[in-house]
């Protein structure tokens, strides 16, 4: 039996089961929902089973609450089979009156609303998982933690093992816990199997509607050629006629994106709105991003050694895999991961925002002298700019590396780490 790699999402889901009746666990398909789910469940009920799904449906609309006893926390894996279920779990958690009584899991693919006759308020919570961080995946050594950055320490000691062909590779296998154990090769494979699946199937499923898998990579390698970008779908689609040759027109870019939005294939970073020093005007566009930096990979028919020829391409996508890494950890400290960019061309790669206030200022570079003084220069900068006197100062300033043996505190205050090396 294959070993379960502890996930950050277990400590989460606990957590939310002890103050809801139910728990939707939500997140692209393959990042582990319902392995996650069967660690805490006392129970199972696989609705997709191929020698029960007939029965189990049938049963979901005769009398669904025959299919919901079981030792909880009881998982309901592939619920959105039978919508009705949605309903009977609101009234059986109203009805026994305790807390952590089921878990939901399923396809990324939305269910169908029209048999929900109620929004679950008060006793349903929503769990977004993504893929594995790299120190979920064995591959940061976690000496340094986001948590502790949040209180300033006065230095910091971690190492990381991740050299440039290393991180090429990470970035094209991706955070897929199926493929985590597998040699090389074979791992590199499943993230171009999952953008087949995307392009092939998943899209349509989203929403109903058969879309040509021909636009649908071209938008896809769009995207990906614009990762980190605040990007219109006029500009994706003028991208696509003048990369390609094919015209599209923008109301078919945005269904798309829509569609890939739906099933978690992309998750855009909203912009965070400091309170500044001067009424420099801020752009308050989403920032566009894949789930995952392999999907990119996958849609530009990229591989390690590509990204080690183009290193621009590469920290493009570097800054992929660590906004994933840092949306991640910012679940667990009950944060939020915001983008910064103004009129004035001052940006930041990374806000991490805490419930409490509090917040840290991050820029992402591979890796070097040369752009970990760009990085620590634009941060400064931007420091200064916010209004202290309204709001919180920040509570670090870090530039993400991707390359770089050591964590460290510079004299100036602004903390270096490889990401191979940090932790929630």
């Amino acid at each position: 039996m294959k070993k379960y790699r502890k996930r950050i999402a277990d400590a989460l889901l606990l957590r939310k089961l002890e103050g809801k009746g139910a728990v939707l666990i939500e997140g692209p398909k393959w990042c582990g929902k319902t392995t996650t789910a069967e660690q805490i469940a006392a129970s199972v009920l696989y609705m997709d089973d191929p020698q029960t799904k007939e029965q189990n449906v049938t049963m979901a609309s005769l009398n669904p609450k025959r299919l919901l006893a079981g030792k909880t926390p009881r998982l309901i894996d592939e619920w959105q089979i039978a919508p009705k279920l949605w309903d009977a779990i609101r009234f059986e958690v109203d009805h026994r009156g305790e807390l952590g009584q089921f878990v939901l899991t399923g396809s990324a693919v939305p269910v169908d609303t029209t048999e929900i006759t109620h929004s679950g308020t008060g006793r349903f919570t929503w769990l977004t998982m993504r893929p594995m961080s790299l120190y979920e995946s064995g591959d940061s050594s976690g000496d340094v933690s986001l948590r502790e950055l949040f209180g300033t320490p006065e230095a910091i000691d971690g190492e990381s093992k991740i050299d440039i062909d290393r991180l090429a590779f990470l970035i094209c296998r991706g955070g897929w816990p199926l493929a985590i154990d597998m040699r090389d090769e074979i791992a590199l494979d499943q993230a171009m199997d999952y953008y087949d699946a995307v392009v092939n199937s998943d899209i349509n499923r989203a929403d109903g509607v058969n879309k040509n898998p021909m636009r649908v990579k071209r938008l896809m390698r769009s995207l990906a050629r614009n990762q980190g970008q605040q990007i219109a779908n006029t500009v994706i689609a003028a991208d696509i006629e003048a990369t390609d040759g094919s015209p599209i027109d923008q109301e078919t870019v945005a269904c798309y994106i829509s569609a890939l939005k739906r099933i978690f294939v992309v998750e855009d970073m909203p912009a965070w709105n400091p309170n500044l020093r001067s009424k420099t005007a801020i752009r308050s566009a989403d920032t566009r991003y894949y789930v995952d930096p392999s999907i990119a990979v996958a849609a530009i028919g990229a591989g390690p050694s590509d990204l080690i020829s183009d290193l621009k391409t590469m920290g493009f996508l570097l800054e992929t895999l660590c906004v994933r890494d840092l949306r991640v950890f910012a679940d667990a400290l009950n944060g939020e991961v915001y983008h910064y960019r103004d009129k004035s061309g001052q940006e930041c790669d990374a806000v991490v925002h805490l419930r409490n206030g509090s917040y840290g200022l991050i820029e992402i570079k591979l890796g070097g002298d040369a752009l970990i003084e760009e990085g620590a220069k634009s941060l400064k900068s931007f420091q200064k700019k916010i209004d202290t006197g309204a709001m919180k100062e920040p509570a670090f300033l870090m530039v993400l590396t991707g390359l770089g043996d050591y964590a460290y505190r510079r004299e100036d205050g602004v903390y270096v780490v490889p990401i191979g090396c940090l932790k929630d």
